[in-house]
């Protein structure tokens, strides 16, 4: 759902697809190709957030601020399912992992990569091409060309997502019986899949 505050709506770009159960309010700015999952929460009624383009924000996630903060999400950030962003701005081409909590005033620097449940500090500046992990998170090693290759292409699978939600994803009733001639995803990804994993 998109809602309107005080007098800012927010921005969508007719390309991205913001799921019917997520939640982006206020001042927010989406660009192109962006991917709001279901349940995900763009709260905008304290500051400005920007997503430029490319950006996906998975399932269960929250951005928001403290009053009179702005962010950005730079573009092809990629934020992992329930990831908190709560006055952060991310780098061009990062990766946020699955539950991980980035605390106001941070900077993720850009093709970076939080692993999944790391807690980042207020106020931590994470150099470009970084690998953090922990609580507190801190940098590990460097993030390597085959390691920022990979994490490209699963974001470019999500740059793809919103055409094909667009397209194909519509509220039915579920069947009650398993068809016989359901077909399996697994045919249906085996070429992507071997792409992905460079085979």
């Amino acid at each position: 759902m998109i809602y309107s505050f005080k007098g800012y709506t927010p921005v969508v770009h007719e390309s991205s697809f913001v799921h019917p159960l997520a939640a982006v309010t206020g001042n927010v700015i989406i660009g192109k190709n962006c991917y709001i999952g279901p349940g995900a929460a763009i709260r905008g009624d304290w500051g400005q957030i920007i997503l430029e383009d490319g950006v996906n924000v998975q399932e269960n996630c929250t951005i928001h601020m403290f009053p009179g903060k702005s962010i950005t999400l730079k573009s092809s950030a990629h934020v992992g399912h329930g990831a908190i962003i709560h006055g952060a701005n991310l780098g061009k081409n990062c990766l946020i992992g699955m539950n991980t909590v980035i605390m106001d005033d941070a900077e993720i620097g850009d093709e970076s990569i939080v692993g999944a449940m790391t807690f980042v500090k207020a106020e931590t500046k994470v150099p470009k091409r970084s690998l953090v992990i922990g609580n507190p998170g801190k940098v590990v090693k460097q993030v390597t060309d085959e390691m920022i290759s990979w994490k490209t292409k699963g974001t470019q699978l999500y740059q793809q997502l919103p055409a094909e939600c667009h397209e194909s994803l519509k509220e039915v009733e579920p069947l009650r019986v398993v068809p016989k001639d359901l077909p399996t995803q697994e045919d249906t990804y085996k070429t992507l899949r071997a792409t992905f994993n460079n085979k």
